[in-house]
């Protein structure tokens, strides 16, 4: 598929989403919202991408919504406002719930949805010079791209509310203490570090990856019983897949593994 606001590259079983709207901090217009759900479609559905990472072109990972299109809308910019989250709200949904690992490597400003967007990944990976920021209140607007369901169940609830009322900014260290971020690299090795991290996951095994995902994602719903059922039924489900057979035999054999995603 073609994309006009978006870079989609396959190599070493790693998909790559780059927003490419550099000039506009790649913030989210229509163009960009829809290549970005198709694009995590594709990703999801290819059999030969066993890890995605999203990242951003230019200095920034994405500046949230384009203010520009809103003010341009008029009387329209609700319908603009649903669409474009209908496509953000997609994307953030297939990442969530496919089995390959998601990292967000945020390589510049993440404000707005760009900031809520980047949490809803995986693994959140970012430069040193990357900045967090909520910036909806600045517009008089409310959150959207996941951030009112993952911020409190990372942070708290009055940290969240915190970052929505004050605006408060966060550098990439203030980022990494408050658990927001896995890993801080310097500017200069951060597309290095990145890609090794993409590599070490995509060798992984595929499978019990997007099961234990599935895991954690329910564990904030359900009981303590429920879930250790729903554990039991996924662990035994792993052991009929190849990866596990490879990996229990080679740890026996004290031997090293190369898992297939199968």
């Amino acid at each position: 598929m073609a994309y006009q606001a978006l870079r989609y590259e396959v190599k070493d079983a790693i998909a790559t989403l780059t927003l490419n709207r550099p000039d506009a901090y790649n913030a989210l217009n229509l163009t960009l919202g829809r290549d970005l759900f198709h694009a995590t479609l594709q990703a999801d559905e290819d059999p030969s991408v066993r890890c995605i990472v999203v990242t951003g072109a230019g200095k920034a990972f994405c500046a949230g919504g384009d203010v520009k299109d809103f003010a341009e809308a008029g009387d329209r910019v609700g319908v603009v406002i649903k669409e474009l989250t209908t496509y953000l709200h997609g994307a953030v949904s297939r990442l969530a719930r496919t089995a390959k690992p998601v990292i967000m490597g945020v390589n510049g400003i993440a404000a707005g949805g760009g900031m809520s967007f980047a949490l809803s990944g995986d693994l959140v990976v970012a430069t040193e010079s990357a900045k967090f920021t909520m910036a909806y209140s600045r517009i008089a607007a409310s959150p959207d791209g996941s951030s009112s369901y993952f911020l409190p169940r990372m942070i708290g609830l009055r940290r969240a509310l915190e970052l929505h009322y004050t605006n408060r900014v966060l550098t990439a260290r203030e980022a990494l203490d408050w658990g927001l971020v896995n890993r801080v690299h310097a500017d200069a090795e951060f597309p290095g570090a990145l890609a090794a991290l993409a590599r070490e996951l995509a060798a992984g095994p595929t499978l019990a990856f997007g099961r234990a995902k599935l895991l954690f994602h329910q564990s904030t719903q359900e009981s303590l019983e429920t879930q250790m059922e729903l554990e039991a039924q996924a662990i035994a489900a792993s052991g009929h897949t190849e990866d596990f057979q490879a990996g229990v035999k080679a740890f026996a054999a004290k031997q090293p593994v190369s898992f297939r995603g199968r």
